[in-house]
C-alpha cells in the first residue's frame, strides 16, 4: 500500500460519517478509528416558558490568509526536541520553506509554505493534533 494512497484513505475517512475502518491489502494492515461521543439518556424536561434568545455570535476569522494541514497528523514546530523552530510570528519566508512537519502513522511529512509570506500567528501547540484542511498558520501574502 503506497503511502500516498494512505493519506487519501485517511482524509476521506475523517470527512466521512464511519466511526472504523480497517483494511487489510498486500500484507499490510490498515486500522483507523473516530473517537464516538455517547449521548446521555433522555431526561423528562420541565416545561419551559419560551423567550427570544438571540444566537450566539461565532468568534469572527482573523483577516488574512492561512496555511492549512494537508493531512491529518502531529504538528511539529521544529524538526527534533532541541532544534529551533522551523518558523516563528514575525519571520518571511519563501515559497517552498519549510514551515512546520505533520507525523502521521510515523511518517514525517515537511510542510512547505505555498507562497512568499510573512507569518502572522502560529495556531496550533507543538505536539497538539491537525485535522485534515485545519489552519496552521495565519500569513500575510508578500
Amino acid at each position: 500500500m503506497e503511502l500516498e494512497s494512505i493519506y487519501v484513505l485517511m482524509e476521506r475517512f475523517e470527512r466521512s460519517s464511519i466511526t472504523g475502518l480497517e483494511l487489510e491489502q498486500n500484507g499490510t494492515r490498515l486500522k483507523l478509528e473516530k473517537a464516538v461521543a455517547v449521548a446521555a439518556a433522555p431526561v423528562a424536561a420541565a416545561p419551559v416558558a419560551v423567550a427570544a434568545v438571540p444566537a450566539p455570535q461565532q468568534t469572527p476569522q482573523e483577516e488574512g490568509e492561512y496555511i492549512k494541514a494537508p493531512l491529518v497528523g502531529t504538528f511539529y514546530t521544529a524538526a527534533g526536541p532541541d532544534a529551533a523552530p522551523f518558523v516563528q510570528a514575525g519571520d518571511k519566508v519563501q515559497k517552498g520553506q519549510t514551515v512546520c512537519i505533520l507525523e502521521a502513522m510515523k511518517a514525517m511529512s515537511e510542510i512547505p509554505a505555498p507562497m512568499d509570506c510573512v507569518i502572522e500567528e502560529v495556531l496550533l501547540e507543538n505536539g497538539s493534533l491537525a485535522a485534515f484542511d485545519a489552519p496552521l498558520f495565519r500569513v500575510r501574502r508578500l
